[in-house]
Parts: C-alpha cells; structure tokens; sequence
C-alpha cells in the first residue's frame, strides 16, 4: 500500500468526524439518498481512500459510508440496518462558482478544518481521474479498477456530470462512454455488471456492453461500485420519446411492437446464459404471499386503495389456484425494473435496455433471483399507461395499442404471446400496479389517480363491484414512469 493510502487509512476516522454534520445535512438532500423522511443520526466508516493528497488545490477522497437512521422519524424509534453510500468528496481552500451546485460545506475542524468539500462528481479533475484509473487497470488502496481488454478505453475524453439522475450519478465522457456510479451500495454481485456481462458473451446487442468497472472488498465483503459502459449517442430516452410522440398526436406502436421484439431478444439470450428453474404449488405460493402481503400494507398506508382490496386479492388468489390444479411456470434471470424509462433507442430506430440493478428497494437476493418473464412484461404495460396519462388531451387508445403492439412484437421473437396467460400477467401487473399506488401516495399525491384507475380496472376484472370513478389526474406534470 503507498504511502498516501496509509495516511488515508489513519486519518479516516477524524475525517469522518469532521465531514459528520455536513453530510448530515447534505445527503438526505441528495435525490440518490434511499432514508429520506428520517435523520440520520450518525455516520460509521466501511472504506476511505485517498484518490489525491490533502492540502495542494484539490484533496480527493473516495468514502463508503453507512448513514444510520431510525426506523420512524419520530425520537427514540429503533435504528434499522444503516445503508452505505458511496461519496467522492473533494476539497478545495475555496470553490470556483462553477462548482456551487456541488457544494457540501465548509470544514470546522479535524484534519480539514478550514477547506471547503464538495460532490467531486461535477469537477472535470476528478472525473478525469476515474476514467484514466479505469483505462490503466489500476488499484488505489482498496479499490479495483478492471476493464475488459477487448474495448478501446481512449485517454483526454471531456467528462460532464448527467444531472438527470435519480437513484445513482452518472458521468459521460466525449459521447463515448458513460460511467455509472451506484450511490447506494451493498455487498454482493450487482446485476448491473453481472446480466450486462452475461448477455454479452451471449453476443446479445440489445445492451450495451461493459467496458470497466470499479470494485472494493473492504473487510473482505465484494462491492460493485460503478459501470463504465459505451454511450449511445444521439439515443432518446424511450420515456422521452413517447411522451413527444404524444404531444404530436403520433402513433406510437410500431415504436412499441419493436420494443418488445427488443425485449424477447434480451430474454431469450438470459436464458441461454444463465439457469432457469420451475416453478411449482410451493414456490408460487410463496410468490402470491408476498403478493397479497404488499397489498395488505399498501391498503393500510393509502387508504383509497381499501375498497378494491378484494378484488386485487382474487388476481393473486388466482394464481395460486392454478398452481394449486399443477400448473407451473418458468422463471429466469430478467430486467427486474422494466419501462420506457430503462430504455434507448437510436435515430436508426434500434432499441437498447439499460439499468439492470433492479428495485433498489429490494434487497440484493430479491433481485437475482429467477422470475417469470411476464414480471417484466408487466412493468412494461404499466409505464405505457403512466405515458397516456401525460397527454394533454388524452389519446383514446393511445395505451391499449401500444400494449397490444408490445405483446405481439415479444411474441414475435420469443414465440410466447404473455397475454396467452392471462391469469400470471393479472397477478405481476396487479402487483405493480399496487407499488405504483404506494409511492405516488408517498412521493406524487397529484398522480395517485394513475395507479388507481389501473386498479379500479384490476379489480373490476375479477368481477368485484368497483368503487364510484375516480377522478383524472392532472395533465400538465409528467412523472417518471
């Protein structure tokens, strides 16, 4: 280890110290931060290193971080499992006003007392710094930068800071690469290097590829820290897209049915990779419980979600019964978090699927385990009916065709039409459907209405008397699917 990554190691503690009621203040700020609505109550140390030495005109470190906070935000509630973040804080005497959006704060005391951090992401310097680390293969205390020997990694591309991001950063250099750092981490193998890998020996093209990517196993525990991976340049987002496509009364379907040849594609080639299993009475069983547990807990949190409550419970009542008659079904390594939103597609009308990592809401097993590729499918659906109700007017039909044109262009390429099971695509959109109604209710109150008209039609589908209408929701804001 160099000299500079001991110093690093032994000065850590007290530059925890001093950094702890800044961040305090600056990370549930942060739209990455996984425990807003509660304080963080304190901070403990998981790795420090020290990418640039103190005191010249820009200090570097690297943290990994756990920010603890009770489980209520109200005194004297019980801490639950702290989660670590990863922060790159720089350190200058003073910041230029370029940097004033990265600001964290000014130091009081502790081994940078007086200095002025920063969000080291926004600076050229620093950034420059990860991508030359990952180009040379380097290890810098304890964290490993790999690469994939195959790929060009060319020196002096200009970074710039994707400020857009929602649950992790990104920096994209020259229009030729993109580096995505995960902000929250845990220990583990994150599918977001591990599917991308896989469907790249496959020789599947419908995701870009990894270039490099950064690691780190403090106290023996492998960490996956950030992605470096081609950029697809001049691709819109298909979030973006369709919500233009809207906007100009355009038809949005062939868009959707090669989309969902995209998506078989991708599935198709995961299960060549990677193992599929069956799944029989026990293991659905234990899928539909958890199933009808998130209803139960959704209906408590929002309470306009109680009267449809048993009409969303026969969906997964269904779905067991079949199990139950001996019906099984195939699950495989899939997407995980599947919408417009997690997809490009280029001027030549050529789509990519992007962001593998999953719910970040769900633990790291949740994530890679094996599922019906209908779950997929089924996130899909829902984000093009979030899509509809961006349109100001509304399109009639706009949503029905284009989950028609999906449905059909999956069935194209992986001959298995999902709405040929309708009972399984029920119970994953019903289940989707009532996530969707949670964060609304925690996050968007104004679009509450969205995953509630998809409710009332759930529910209305297994015969229950539905509720009196429920009201439009507003227009002119657009959520994110």
């Amino acid at each position: 280890m160099s000299e500079a990554v001991t110093r690093t190691f032994t000065t850590s503690p007290g530059l925890l110290a001093s950094l702890d009621p800044l961040l305090r203040e600056w990370l549930p700020r942060q739209r990455w931060f996984a425990g807003k609505g509660r304080p963080v109550t304190g901070f403990s140390l998981v790795a420090a290193t020290e990418l640039l030495p103190p005191g010249g005109k820009l200090g570097l470190y690297h943290l990994l971080v756990r920010a603890h906070q009770p489980l209520a935000p109200v005194p004297g509630s019980p801490e639950q499992p702290a989660d670590c973040y990863q922060l790159l804080i720089g350190e200058r005497e003073a910041l230029p006003p370029r940097l004033a959006p990265a600001l964290i704060g000014h130091v009081a005391e502790g081994p940078l007392a007086g200095r002025t951090v920063y969000d080291a992401l926004y600076d050229t310097r620093p950034a420059e710094l990860l991508l030359e680390a990952l180009r040379t293969g380097a290890r810098i205390g304890g964290l490993r930068f790999e690469r994939d020997g195959s790929q060009e990694i060319r020196s002096g591309l200009v970074p710039r800071l994707v400020t857009s991001e929602q649950s992790n950063s990104s920096v994209v250099y020259g229009d030729t690469f993109i580096l995505k750092l995960l902000r929250r981490v845990v220990p583990g193998v994150n599918p977001d290097l591990e599917l991308p890998l896989a469907l790249a020996r496959e020789g599947c093209d419908r995701v870009p590829a990894p270039t490099a990517w950064i690691r780190a196993e403090p106290a023996g525990e492998p960490y996956v820290l950030g992605v470096l991976q081609p950029f697809v340049q001049g691709a819109a987002d298909g979030w973006e897209l369709a919500l233009r496509e809207l906007a100009k009364g355009e038809d949005f379907a062939a868009a959707a049915r090669a989309l969902g040849r995209a998506t078989a594609e991708v599935h198709t080639a995961l299960a060549r990779t990677l193992p599929t299993v069956t799944l029989g009475h026990t293991q659905v069983q234990q899928l539909v419980d958890g199933m009808v547990e998130r209803l139960e807990a959704a209906a408590q949190a929002v309470p306009a979600l109680r009267p449809y409550a048993p009409g969303l419970r026969s969906a997964f009542e269904a779905l067991a019964g079949l199990a139950a008659e001996g019906c099984t079904w195939t699950a495989q390594r899939i997407h995980g978090d599947l919408h417009l939103g997690q997809c490009l597609r280029s001027p030549a009308g050529q789509w990519w699927l992007i962001d593998f990592e999953g719910e970040p809401s769900k633990s790291l097993a949740e994530r890679r385990m094996p599922q019906p590729p209908v779950r997929d499918v089924a996130g899909m659906l829902r984000s093009f009916d979030y899509a509809a109700h961006s349109a100001d007017p509304p399109i009639p039909g706009w949503a029905d065709a284009c989950r028609a044109a999906y449905c059909s262009g999956y069935a194209q390429v992986s001959g298995v039409d999902p709405r040929t099971d309708p009972v399984l695509m029920r119970a994953y959109e019903t289940d989707k459907a009532i996530y969707e109604v949670l964060y609304e209710a925690r996050h968007r109150p104004d679009w509450l209405p969205v995953p509630l008209s998809a409710v009332r039609r759930l529910a209305t589908d297994s015969g229950t008397p539905s509720p009196s209408p429920l009201p439009s929701p507003p227009s002119p804001r657009r959520p994110r699917p």
